[in-house]
């Protein structure tokens, strides 16, 4: 079995695949001080607790933005697993030609959602990742990566709205019934997540000027199923975008 591993500044995600079947994913806070015999106590837990043993697992792929987190999970995965991880990065098969200025700068977990997104659905098209930050990145019709956009997440600019602003009460994110809120706390929500979905399709309608209209939109991330649904240029959610990108690099350089 494979276990892929995305590391992002957030969440860490877990899948666990046999073959191309994704059995079971987990979602963890990650931790950058967590040592490895910690990291390995909570992947056995997590996997007994599942009737799953460490011993099963054959291949490991980590993807990840932290970089404090990647040697300590290289190290786990050989210390627990007794199985040597591919990390994404140089010299590793994508399939996928960057044209960036400095490819070096594109993050692991962009390439990764551009790699699936290519192989699932084909270019072009543009992958929205709702993660601490929020990644817009092209794949064109010939299967590159051609750039991208970076904005502030959702979760990062409301807790700066709210330690900014001391008499705002924190709020769960739910869209309000209307735009135009009657109480604080709507008109919150609103202001939000309204005004982060006008963002989305703001973006999104530049790039298809610069590009294309005929072009798939993916949103994948944390908060991509809340999103998605008042979206009026998202065409596809899938939240297992990276984890299907990972399993995809992995089968390239097997």
């Amino acid at each position: 079995m494979i276990l892929a591993i995305d590391v992002g500044n957030t969440n860490t995600v877990l899948g666990l695949y046999k073959q191309d079947e994704l059995l079971i994913d987990w979602r963890v806070s990650t931790d950058r001080g967590k040592t490895i015999d910690e990291y390995g106590i909570l992947f056995r837990n997590l996997f007994e607790s599942n009737s799953f043993k460490l011993e099963e697992i054959d291949r490991i792929i980590i993807s990840s933005v932290v970089p404090p987190v990647i040697n300590t999970l290289d190290e786990v995965a050989i210390k627990y697993f007794g199985v040597e991880a591919l990390i994404i990065g140089p010299g590793v098969k994508t399939g996928i030609n960057i044209k960036m200025d400095n490819p070096k700068e594109v993050g692991a977990d962009r390439i990764v959602n551009t790699v699936a997104a290519n192989n699932l659905y084909g270019g072009p098209a543009i992958i929205i990742d709702f993660g601490t930050a929020t990644t817009f990145d092209v794949l064109s019709k010939q299967g590159e990566y051609v750039g991208g956009v970076i904005a502030p997440g959702i979760g990062i600019s409301t807790e700066a709205l709210f330690n900014q602003a001391a008499k705002l009460p924190k709020i769960e994110l739910n869209f309000p019934p209307k735009v135009i809120a009657k109480n604080t706390h709507n008109a919150l929500q609103s202001g939000i997540l309204y005004g982060f979905v006008s963002q989305v399709d703001g973006i999104v309608k530049r790039m298809k000027a610069e590009i294309s209209k005929e072009v798939k939109v993916i949103a994948t991330g944390g908060l991509a199923e809340l999103i998605s649904p008042y979206s009026e240029e998202i065409d596809i959610h899938n939240e297992f975008l990276t984890l299907e990108g990972l399993r995809f690099i992995e089968k390239m350089n097997r």
